[in-house]
This record gives C-alpha cells, sequence and structure tokens, in this order.
C-alpha cells in the first residue's frame, strides 16, 4: 500500500491561518517530522505532501497548505493561491480554528462549497487557558463542534483518525476503472504499443493499474504489442471478452479484433473512472463545430519533457487541425496549471488524469460546466475523430461519420 499510486490515496488537507500548528499536526498524524516547524508565522511556502499507509484508514496522501491569511504581500497572495488549489483536490478537510472567526467561517464555507467533508480542530490546547471557552466559542460562530488537540503532546490525535473515517464519503474507491465490461473468469486482451511514449523497463500508470484491477477481479490477461496482436489472436481458443488498448492504435485493433470482442481503450476508461464518460462524450461533438478562428485548450496532468510524437502535443493537435483546419489555435497546459477563465476555449481536451484524484478531475469539469464550454479527453476525442463513438464505456465504429 505504500507504493500506491498518490491519485489512488484518500487526499486529506490541512487548512487553517499562518501558526495555527498545521505543521505539527501534520507531523503528529504522520509520525514523521516531514514539514518545517516554526514560531514564525508563514514558515510553510508551499503546499507539503506525505503519503502514508495509516491505520484505519488505509492509504492517504497529507497535505499541509501555507496560512489562508497570508495575503499581506504579492509572495503571500501566490501562497494563498496554492492553498486554494489544494481545496480542489482535497476529499476530507481539517480546519484549524483559532475562534471561529469571520475569515476561519468564510473558508467552512468555501470547503462547504466544494462538497468537502471538514473536521474542525483547536489546537495548542496544552497553551491555551481556558480550551473548553475557546471551543465553546468556536462552536457557536461555525455550528461544528471542535476537536481538542495538541499537536506538541500528541494529545487527540486517535480521534482525528476516527473523525476523518467517519466523514469519509461512503463512495470513495469504489469507482471502477472496468466497471461491468469485465468479470470473473472472462478474458481480456490488452493492446500496448510499447512506443517512445512508454518509459524503458516499464509500463504506463493506467495499463498498470488496469491489469491489476482485472487480476484482482480474477479474470485472465493476455498482453501485446500492437505488431503482434493478429499472432496473439490466433493463440486463443475462443475470442476474448474485452480489448482495451491504446487510443492512438484504435483504427489498427478495431480492424482485426473479432466480432464478438467489446473494444475500448486505456483513455476511455479513465474517462469513467477518474471524470465524467457522459459529459466528456458530450464535449467531443463540440469537435464538429470547431473553425479556424476557434480556440481548443489541451490539459496535461503530467508535466514531462516533451517527446518527438507527444500524444497531447503532437498527435492530437496534428488530428485536430486535419479535421478543423491549419489555423485551429491550440494552447496547452499541464500538472496542477489550468485557467480560471475558461469561457475564450471553445473546448477543453483534458489527459487520462492518471496523476490526478477523481476531487481533482470532477473540480475541473465543474469548471468547465459553470463556464458553459464543453469538455472531453484524449481518448474519447480520438475516438470522435476516428469514426468512432463511446458506447457506455466501449468504442464502436460509427459508419455513418466519415473524417
Amino acid at each position: 500500500m505504500n507504493k500506491s499510486p498518490q491519485s489512488n490515496r484518500l487526499h486529506i488537507a490541512l487548512f487553517g491561518k499562518r501558526n495555527s500548528g498545521k505543521s505539527s499536526l501534520i507531523n503528529a498524524l504522520t509520525g514523521q517530522s516531514i514539514a518545517l516547524v516554526s514560531d514564525v508565522p508563514g514558515t510553510t511556502t508551499d503546499p507539503v505532501t506525505k503519503a502514508m499507509e495509516v491505520h484505519p484508514l488505509g492509504a492517504c496522501l497529507f497535505i499541509d497548505t501555507p496560512g489562508f491569511d497570508d495575503n499581506e504581500d504579492e509572495l503571500g497572495s501566490m501562497r494563498v493561491e496554492q492553498t486554494l488549489k489544494v481545496v480542489e483536490k482535497a476529499d476530507v478537510a481539517l480546519l484549524l480554528c483559532e475562534d471561529g472567526g469571520a475569515e476561519e467561517k468564510l473558508w467552512l464555507e468555501s470547503l462547504h462549497e466544494h462538497h468537502i467533508p471538514t473536521v474542525i480542530i483547536l489546537n495548542k490546547s496544552d497553551l491555551r487557558p481556558d480550551t473548553e471557552a475557546s471551543a465553546a466559542q468556536i462552536e457557536n460562530s461555525l455550528g461544528l463542534r471542535p476537536l481538542i488537540v495538541s499537536a506538541k503532546e500528541s494529545i487527540g490525535v486517535t480521534e482525528i483518525f476516527q473523525a476523518i473515517l467517519n466523514k469519509i464519503p461512503e463512495d470513495f474507491g469504489a469507482e471502477s476503472i472496468t466497471g461491468d465490461l469485465a468479470k470473473e473468469g472472462d478474458t481480456v486482451l490488452l493492446v500496448m504499443p510499447q512506443d517512445i511514449q512508454a518509459p524503458k523497463g516499464r509500463l504506463i500508470l493506467p495499463q498498470v493499474q488496469t491489469l491489476r484491477e482485472l487480476l484482482d477481479k480474477r479474470c485472465i490477461v493476455t498482453c501485446c504489442t500492437t505488431d503482434k496482436l493478429a499472432d496473439t489472436l490466433k493463440t486463443f481458443l475462443h475470442p476474448p471478452k474485452l480489448i482495451i488498448t491504446d487510443s492512438q492504435v484504435f483504427p489498427i485493433v478495431y480492424r482485426q479484433k473479432p466480432a464478438e470482442s467489446r473494444l475500448t481503450s486505456f483513455s476511455v476508461l479513465f474517462a469513467g473512472y477518474k471524470g465524467d464518460i457522459d459529459y466528456f462524450v458530450e464535449g467531443a461533438a463540440a469537435i464538429e463545430s470547431l473553425t479556424g478562428q476557434s480556440r481548443v485548450l489541451i490539459a496535461e496532468a503530467c508535466t514531462h519533457a516533451p517527446l518527438t510524437e507527444d500524444i497531447g502535443r503532437v498527435k492530437l493537435p496534428r488530428l485536430l487541425r486535419r479535421s478543423v483546419g491549419s489555423d485551429l489555435h491550440i494552447d496547452i497546459v499541464s500538472g496542477n496549471d489550468f485557467p480560471e477563465t475558461l469561457s475564450e476555449y471553445d473546448l477543453i481536451i483534458h489527459c487520462g488524469a492518471c496523476m490526478f484524484n477523481r476531487k481533482y478531475v470532477l473540480s475541473r469539469i465543474a469548471k468547465a460546466r459553470s463556464q458553459q464550454v464543453p469538455m472531453t479527453n484524449y481518448g474519447v476525442a480520438i475516438a470522435y475523430l476516428s469514426g468512432l463513438k463511446i458506447i457506455g464505456r466501449e468504442v464502436e465504429i460509427d459508419f455513418s461519420v466519415q473524417r
């Protein structure tokens, strides 16, 4: 579990004013000195993360944030912006409160607006002359009773874990990559081109995660590269129930697959696993109305050095311009860079987001929806541009479309 991808972990973020004891608390929660502790306000200048296996929560990612009152200068305001970005990723929030004042109340309201379950904490109980009075004041202001904690003395830490456990959404972690496309005993063929984009000696994360889920489902799994697809199919007594491949080789695999075999791609599966597959399919239809004057935003989760045939920076733009015209304007962002204002774009195309947690992807979708900008993802867009259609999480040829 310590090797679980960060994107699959429960994201627990700590918020509060400067010098409220967030860093001390995250050290107490993790049992390690991962965050710098100082009496000087503003010591934490960037979000600090720590992946842990914590009983009884399981695989977690703790996130320590800069104080949300650090807005005295331009640099402080930039730190607050980083804290705001963490809100979009948090599955559960720990809000450290001093007195339940106006600023803390606004942050609690913001967390609720983002549908983030929140645990209120009154820290530094060892230094407070009247802890109960402070707790009562916070409860009266915020309507929630805070947990009384001393990170320094490790008082109340166990209660925090139980409170988090009580706040975890019932459906957290229930999402399935393959859904009902595969069940125990099904034969599944993974067609994985090992081209320049595949890291040497390793598989890319969506392939690894999909393979692991299929093994956990007790499916019978076979893997091959695209050039060995025909030879691999000859080894089956019966056609595989499901074939999963990369979006970029959809047409090649479709032409060779048995009629009985269902087809999908890793990216289409992740559109449902991490995002909203129906919204992505709806968004892909916006490709039809793009013109040379349109603007498209391509968003990558990874920050990496672009490769010669990078799918997001080279292949997808090439397909779009081939379909729409060479004048199509395309902007590319990566990592946590995602514009607040999206209304200048006619379409957003997101990657499979294997490096992001579902909460963060859904927050981006919500932002696009609120600004009425169509959004899709790599796999769905490539299927549309290739003349295929998405049915649930499955891909089929749409013979009525010629592209």
